[in-house]
């Protein structure tokens, strides 16, 4: 049997982040061999990453990068805080984040196939996964062309990376004002930009069910129409960011904001970790 130092044992840990007795069992097989044990770490993880497939991920990180011309913004997923939290996990994180900057990828299944270190992106995954001992996966990745950009990155937890992000796309110059939105959107959480932009099918059926509950409540016949388009109008309200009351003066619309600041905005999206 080789002779495994604690040094050994510390050294190869702090390397990749694995368990004690995993750690010494594989440098004990691997007879002291540093690279060999890596392999044989790798090999137990992968295995143990098919049974870990079915697996929910509901903690993770947000990032985000901007460039030029576009800012990509990733989820990355895991299992349990304290991988989240983890210098390795985000670590991973960053690196996959920064290779989908670059390969311009707007799309999961072309984001899992680009090209990092000789692997591509699902493989890199795979590989820390199978260190960390959890399902790790990319969850969601979004690229938002524009002229300018406010990231918000925010941590509901001190102690975890970001699990919210947002993204906005602007034109204008009142940079203050294009945070604050970005802000607004990581708590009042839009799912379209103006109500112009929501389905017509989303609309009718808000309208149905309105109807249908105003004249369930025994509203009149004559007084339905206008009830239901103020619902209708309260619809708009919780979806389409124009729409919203701004959190910071409900007196106002994001809409009389953006155009007090000579403001415009083109394009934004919400990550919110597990949601």
């Amino acid at each position: 049997m080789a002779d495994v130092s604690l040094a050994d044992i510390k050294a190869l840990r702090e390397r990749l982040g694995t368990g004690m007795v995993d750690t010494k069992n594989a440098l004990v097989e691997a007879e002291g061999d540093f690279e060999k044990a890596v392999e044989i770490l790798r090999l137990k993880g992968a295995k143990g990453n098919a049974k870990r497939a079915d697996r929910s991920t509901s903690e993770g990180l947000i990032a985000a990068v901007e460039s030029a011309t576009a800012t990509t913004m990733i989820e990355l997923a895991c299992e349990t805080d304290f991988v989240a939290k983890s210098d390795k996990f985000v670590a991973l994180g960053n690196k996959v984040l920064a290779a989908l900057a670059d390969s311009g990828a707007e799309t999961l299944d072309a984001a899992l196939a680009v090209a990092v270190d000789g692997k591509t992106v699902a493989d890199v995954i795979d590989d820390e996964a199978a260190i960390l001992g959890e399902k790790v996966e990319l969850r969601r990745i979004v690229r938002i062309a524009g002229d300018k950009f406010s990231v918000y990155l925010h941590r509901t937890n001190k102690d975890l990376p970001p699990q919210v992000g947002v993204v906005l796309a602007y034109e204008g110059d009142d940079v203050e004002t294009a945070r604050s939105i970005a802000q607004h959107i990581s708590f009042a959480d839009p799912v379209y930009l103006s109500k112009e932009d929501v389905p017509a099918s989303e609309v009718e059926n808000e309208r149905r069910i309105v109807e249908e509950i105003s004249r369930g409540e025994g509203k009149p016949e004559a007084a339905l129409p206008k009830i239901v388009e103020g619902r209708v109008g309260a619809f708009f309200k919780q979806v389409a960011l124009l729409e919203q009351d701004y959190a910071r003066d409900n007196k106002l619309t994001i809409n009389k904001v953006v155009a007090d600041a000579g403001l415009t905005v083109t394009g934004f999206a919400r990550f919110k970790v597990g949601a």
